[in-house]
């Protein structure tokens, strides 16, 4: 089994705490960090732009992502048009549809023609890719951010959609596929078997790291001490 230092996708971290972005972004196997409103607003940030700067005056030398969050296409343009000038290692994320299913590909176009770097994110289907593929710019860097894991959730296998995405992609150089929501440490070696090119991993998964190629027989004998010391801790009797 591969080491992370032997893998070719990248490695995103996936959060929105900030010192577990400084902590994760030190680290040289971190290639570029993400975040979004729904982490933001679970870790207790009230103020998104002071948040967002705050964390790009101590990382500039990894790319970040941060998210547009109006529901009209006029006001996410602004939006992401503001974002894109924090910093030059901004990615835009914009969602491939807003809640009334209008797909955002005229949007992606817009801005991408302007030069502004995207990553288009929530999606989860075939359709979406190519559209999205069709209306960027293919000389703007971009990422598309499939979220394989939630595609996973409802029993369908992620996989050939993100083999064929690839091929989508082959032909525009500085487009980038992300396999966004993986579940589990095993989606990381998945990712970089089928070529894809960068990989949100959150902090919960990133933790895992050191489980790579661990001796099974030592890993089982691990989780039987942890039954019975828990089980001796509580004081269960029969």
């Amino acid at each position: 089994m591969k080491s992370t230092t032997d893998l070719n996708v990248k490695i995103f971290a996936d959060g929105a705490d900030k010192a577990g972005m400084l902590e994760m972004a030190a680290k040289p196997y971190i290639k570029g960090l993400t975040t979004n409103p729904t982490l933001m607003r679970k870790a207790g940030i009230t103020d998104y732009k002071a948040f967002a700067l705050d964390v790009l005056q101590d990382i500039s030398d990894k790319s970040i992502s941060f998210e547009v969050f109006s529901d009209d296409f006029e006001v996410m343009a602004r939006q992401a048009i503001q974002i894109a000038g924090w910093a030059d290692n901004v990615y835009v994320k914009i969602p491939v549809t807003n809640t009334k299913r209008e797909p955002a590909y005229e949007l992606v176009q817009r801005l991408s023609r302007q030069g502004i770097k995207l990553n288009v994110t929530a999606i989860m289907t075939l359709d979406q890719i190519q559209n999205i593929a069709a209306n960027l710019d293919p000389a703007v860097p971009s990422y598309i951010s499939v979220f394989a894991g939630r595609i996973a959730d409802t029993g369908r296998d992620p996989v050939p959609i993100m083999e064929e995405a690839i091929r989508v992609l082959d032909e525009m150089p500085h487009a980038e596929l992300i396999w966004a929501s993986p579940r589990e440490l095993l989606n990381i070696f998945q990712a970089d078997a089928i070529g894809c090119h960068i990989i949100t991993v959150t902090n919960a998964i990133l933790k895992k790291l050191d489980l790579i190629s661990k001796d099974l027989d030592e890993y089982s004998l691990d989780t039987v001490k942890m039954f019975y010391n828990d089980a001796k801790s509580a004081g269960y009797v029969i």
